[in-house]
């Protein structure tokens, strides 16, 4: 659809009793879900809706406004206003962050900060059903969809299994399933946290922003604990959805 056909679809009605910004508002909440733009697409200019949809600049800047306090997009100073590229994860079905980014266009990255090995921790001892003084091998790492960063993440994998982190590439999984440790089975818990000074300059957002963190323990079929994953991820780009019958 042309850029200008994209915005006459958007033009309020001006008899209704609905006030103008608010059915601009409406309309391009309504075309964004439909896929008219983009994730990480610009948006028109506040000018460019005012000529050709009739409206004032106060009326189209409001319209702006209600879907930025949504989530739906983003200002970038200096460059303009671009749809938020946000995700949505359905939690009754097991799929991993770069098969999901994948599924929905995106193109997922990782940027790593740590691969080792180390002495197993209390919390991962536990989780993970290890002896005392056992290894793991521990990955940190910065992910990412078509460059913009999503969540920081943290995992811990039985070193006997795991023993080389080095050989680990972007996907996580891809590499489990090659080595015969497919994850069939996953417990999570869900919360909200305020982003320390560290994950909130990874994850460039300010300090004490809201993300979500997600914890994950996942399994082999015989039952084997074989990962344990933190992920903070930032809540104005993700949401976990969960869809319920009587």
């Amino acid at each position: 659809m042309l850029a200008q056909q994209k915005l006459l679809v958007l033009k309020p009605d001006p008899d209704s009793a609905t006030p103008l910004y608010l059915q601009l508002g409406h309309k391009l909440a309504a075309a964004i879900n439909a896929g008219f733009w983009k994730a990480d697409e610009p948006l028109p200019s506040e000018r460019t809706f005012c000529d050709l949809l009739g409206v004032s600049r106060v009326t189209a800047r409001k319209a702006l406004d209600l879907l930025f306090e949504q989530g739906m997009i983003l200002r970038r100073q200096g460059s303009g206003t671009y749809i938020t590229p946000k995700l949505e994860q359905p939690l009754e079905r097991l799929t991993n962050l770069s098969e999901m980014l994948k599924m929905r266009g995106f193109t997922p990255g990782s940027r790593w900060l740590k691969r080792e090995v180390a002495t197993a921790s209390g919390e991962e001892l536990l989780k993970l059903n290890l002896a005392p003084n056992s290894r793991v091998t521990r990955l940190q790492r910065v992910r990412m969809a078509n460059e913009t960063v999503m969540a920081i993440e943290e995992t811990a994998l039985p070193y006997h299994l795991v023993p080389d982190p080095a050989a680990i590439g972007d996907s996580l999984y891809d590499y489990m399933r090659n080595a015969k440790l497919t994850v069939v089975r996953a417990i999570q818990n869900i919360g909200a946290v305020n982003a320390t000074p560290e994950l909130a300059a990874l994850a460039d957002i300010p300090a004490g922003e809201a993300m979500l963190h997600l914890v994950r323990v996942g399994f082999l079929e015989n039952g084997l604990a074989v990962e344990l994953t933190h992920s903070w991820f930032r809540s104005d780009y993700y949401d976990f959805v969960v869809e319920l019958h009587k």
